[in-house]
């Protein structure tokens, strides 16, 4: 395949540019960054929304509540920027369905079932490897690239910055429960298959429609199950509402833009950006919600062992 050829199949000039090292570093820290603001917010919103830390359901249906909106606004913003009502084709539907399931569904109702059953440590452990899992089941399971021993040393890298920051709330537990550890490992993995589908589908429909149509269908479902099993929120301070729509902005914007960059790029090159999520969310974390004592140079060892292994896996 000639130059002009790559060019048309990956979107022309367009194409280009988002392939560029760069731009692919600029956007998917900007995600990152997105996404680790939503640590904080999540906090602040339990707060506002009176939800205790082991109600489950009521935290499946606020977040149902926020990815609905989430899927509103991604609707909206991709239909206003492209001038044209963003609607899946007739074919696009399983892949929507399909992807709803895996990216919010089965994602968000075993990370939140299984936080309330296991140690923090453990469970941000456990969920940091969901970029590892990425890049394996795109290298070995759908074959979409070659694993290589840098893939392998970056994703080492990140998984070590990772256990860093993470154990710098304290130390990891003996034990493996089910609905705990077991939970959160199903989350991370179902996060995993997302990765790698939205690469696919991207090819065959619009990511930002993927992106709006399943946070629709999947928050839908999460607000009717959070409500059915009990689930109820209550908002005490009116800047809640201003934080929830921040928070579907956080999904709206974020997994637009991932998704954008998996269509153009290799799974491994974008993914392995999210070993910077939970140092991101730890930083946010200490600047909004005054947890400055909580930070040492484990910090700082960690964003470095990431931004090296981000490095190996991106330097040819």
């Amino acid at each position: 395949m000639n130059e002009k050829e790559k060019q048309i199949s990956s979107g022309g000039s367009r194409g280009t540019l988002l392939q560029n090292k760069l731009v692919v570093c600029l956007l998917a820290v900007f995600c990152c960054l997105l996404w680790g603001s939503a640590f904080p917010s999540i906090k602040a919103g339990y707060e506002m929304f009176e939800i205790g830390a082991q109600d489950s359901v009521s935290q499946i249906l606020f977040a149902g509540i926020r990815f609905l909106i989430a899927g509103v606004l991604t609707i909206i913003f991709g239909s206003l920027l492209q001038k044209k009502f963003l609607f899946p084709k007739k074919t696009s539907w399983k892949m929507v369905c399909t992807l709803s399931l895996f990216q919010t569904m089965l994602q968000y109702f075993f990370f939140y079932i299984g936080l309330a059953h296991a140690s923090g440590v453990k469970s941000s452990i456990i969920n940091g490897m969901t970029t590892f899992f990425a890049i394996l089941l795109a290298c070995l399971v759908r074959k979409q690239e070659h694993l290589s021993i840098d893939k392998l040393v970056g994703c080492i890298l990140g998984t070590a910055g990772v256990i860093i920051v993470s154990l710098s709330s304290g130390g990891v537990e003996a034990g493996f429960a089910l609905n705990g550890e077991g939970f959160i490992l199903i989350a991370a993995v179902s996060y995993a298959v997302s990765s790698v589908l939205i690469k696919e589908y991207s090819v065959k429909e619009n990511p930002v429609t993927l992106s709006g149509y399943q946070f629709l269908i999947g928050g839908f479902a999460m607000m009717v199950v959070g409500f059915i099993a009990g689930g109820r929120i209550h908002l005490t301070r009116p800047a809640g509402i201003l934080l929830i729509i921040y928070m579907a902005l956080i999904s709206s914007v974020a997994y637009s833009i991932w998704g954008i960059l998996l269509k153009h790029n290799p799974v491994s090159s974008v993914t392995i950006y999210g070993f910077s999520n939970p140092i991101f969310g730890a930083l946010l974390s200490a600047f909004f919600l005054a947890e400055w004592d909580k930070l040492n140079l484990r910090y700082v060892a960690a964003l470095l062992l990431v931004s090296l292994g981000i490095y190996v896996v991106n330097r040819k």
